[in-house]
């Protein structure tokens, strides 16, 4: 078994990347849905499956510098800075506190969304729903998309952090709940299947709603849970490391 690809998005909703590398810590890979965009007004983070136009958006975070480009190639960077106001915000039921953010990203986001959206940092894994470290096999995808009549789908659709080559064996990491990967340098033990929504219908450049993989993944799997189809497992990382594409894997006892 092997690492097939890593990757993740700095501020949330926007475009998932492919990384050369990413480091995991105890929250999850380090710059993963750092920033969030916020609806000020209702005192909301903005969810992709609500605004799946933030899937056009290109986001990157160097540690000190954020770049945001919309699809129009117009670009928002620089180096954030709190305004010094905190605001409690809901996501998926829960209040998260977020500290709002000067600089170039409320007018651009503001302005692309067609009402007013601030850009605001989240404290690590504040906004990720459910475990940290999210994980699918190219065999799951695989299966899903012979499933639907050969096609040949896109991983970003289900914005893992990591996608393993595991063999042909489609939905083989649901097997392994509760044991240890090594993932690189890192170990992570896996938690719970993942939950699927209308996200996967989505372009994952444009976000313009194109597939039905959320019916196909109900066919597929009648037996999926009552939160909906599952693919794929969530985990929590318990050793720090780096993990990068073509890493071995190995199941820990």
């Amino acid at each position: 078994m092997r690492v097939d690809r890593v990757g993740f998005t700095s501020v949330k909703g926007t475009r998932h990347t492919v990384r050369d590398e990413i480091e995991l810590d105890a929250d999850g890979a380090v710059g993963d849905r750092l920033f969030c965009a916020v609806d000020l007004e209702r005192r909301r983070v903005l969810r992709t499956v609500q605004n799946p136009s933030l899937v056009g958006v290109r986001s990157r975070w160097d540690g000190t510098r954020l770049e945001v480009t919309l699809p129009s190639g117009e670009v928002g960077a620089g180096t954030p800075a709190g305004t010094g106001e905190h605001v409690a915000c809901d996501y998926w039921g829960r209040s998260v506190e977020l500290s709002v953010q000067d600089g170039p990203y409320a007018a651009l986001f503001s302005s692309y969304l067609g009402f007013p959206v601030v850009l605001a940092e989240a404290p690590r894994a504040g906004v990720i729903y459910g475990n940290p470290v999210s994980i699918v096999t190219t065999a799951t995808l695989a299966a899903l998309g012979d499933h639907l009549g050969g096609a040949d789908l896109d991983p970003a659709r289900f914005r893992a952090t990591v996608v393993l080559d595991a063999g042909d064996r489609p939905f083989l990491e649901e097997e392994w709940l509760g044991r240890e990967l090594r993932l690189g340098t890192a170990r992570v033990r896996l938690a719970a299947p993942i939950p699927r929504c209308a996200v996967i219908d989505l372009h994952p450049d444009t976000g313009e709603r194109d597939g039905r993989l959320l019916k196909g993944l109900a066919t597929l799997r009648p037996e999926s849970g009552p939160d909906g189809p599952v693919c794929g497992v969530d985990a929590h990382v318990t050793v720090p490391g780096v993990v990068r594409p073509g890493d071995p894997v190995g199941l820990l006892d």
